[in-house]
């Protein structure tokens, strides 16, 4: 079976568009339906159903597209563990990352790592969390370092490196930056800007208010935390922030009693072999562990 046709597969069952799958493959449109049209003719079955601009998998499909992972993991696993007996630390490292780990947290490590590895070359995706999650899960990336499920399913494992503390927080002109003892139910009565519905971050603050029997009034949401702090500075709402990210621009909101904090790590796939490049880097953030 041809690794180039099983590649296009994947690419057309994720995108859901054989356009999207050729820009993703660095590949012309129709490279990409002969690629497919190859493999369908090798397998004698229909793999996708064209209707319109619509590209959903047929039966035949679905059955194959875990076969096809299946197959792609395991000879990329050869190929490390064979290239991992020499011992040297080179080739490739794809590793997955959110925006603002990427901005705040990576930078010093990335710049350690390249400088101890040149011979390295780095493959760096700036992702959600909860995107790079299926990355590691689906083997197109050996490592992700995101924001921490509150519960990690098998096969993956999660381990923590950064407890990342939150804080409420207003523009300083904000109503309830002036206003004495301030509850939860206080600030749920203002606007809010949020992660987006399907971040754990999200979650993390979503599930404080329902402890409370109460309901946030988010009326705007983006899952870049740079672009939140940007809509609360300018006075329009609050939010929930890293404390990390706290200057003249936002002020925190006290609160007594109330404390949020996610966990920040990486995750791996235990099923899988990591190659020289990939544990080197994982000394580098096991160095780093609260």
């Amino acid at each position: 079976m041809d690794l180039a046709n099983l590649n296009a597969f994947i690419a057309v069952a994720e995108t859901r568009s054989f356009s999207l799958a050729a820009e993703r493959l660095h590949l012309t449109q129709p490279a990409v339906s002969k690629r497919i049209a190859a493999l369908e003719a090798q397998l004698d079955v229909r793999l996708f159903d064209r209707l319109g601009r619509d590209v959903s998998l047929t039966e035949a499909g679905r059955a194959l597209l875990p076969r096809a992972y299946q197959i792609l993991n395991v000879l990329d696993d050869t190929r490390r563990a064979l290239t991992n007996l020499n011992g040297d630390i080179g080739g490739r490292l794809s590793l997955a990352t959110s925006h603002h780990i990427g901005l705040h947290r990576l930078p010093p490590l990335l710049r350690a790592f390249t400088r101890a590895h040149p011979q390295v070359s780095l493959d760096i995706r700036f992702l959600d969390s909860e995107v790079a999650y299926d990355e590691v899960l689906h083997g197109r990336a050996e490592l992700a370092v995101i924001t921490l499920a509150p519960q990690t399913a098998e096969p993956v494992l999660a381990v923590k490196v950064w407890d990342d503390p939150l804080d409420f927080v207003v523009a300083p002109e904000h109503p309830l930056a002036s206003k004495a003892d301030i509850t939860l139910a206080d600030v749920a009565g203002h606007p809010a800007v949020f992660p987006g519905g399907n971040t754990f971050t999200h979650h993390i603050a979503q599930r404080l208010f329902e402890r409370e029997g109460l309901t946030p009034n988010i009326t705007m949401s983006t899952n870049y935390m740079e672009t939140i702090k940007m809509m609360v500075s300018i006075g329009i709402a609050w939010s929930v922030l890293p404390r990390r990210m706290l200057d003249e621009q936002v002020v925190s909101l006290p609160l007594p009693g109330v404390q949020l904090t996610r966990q920040l790590g990486y995750i791996l796939h235990r099923e899988r072999t990591l190659s020289n490049a990939a544990r080197a880097f994982m000394a580098l953030l096991d160095a780093e562990r609260d």
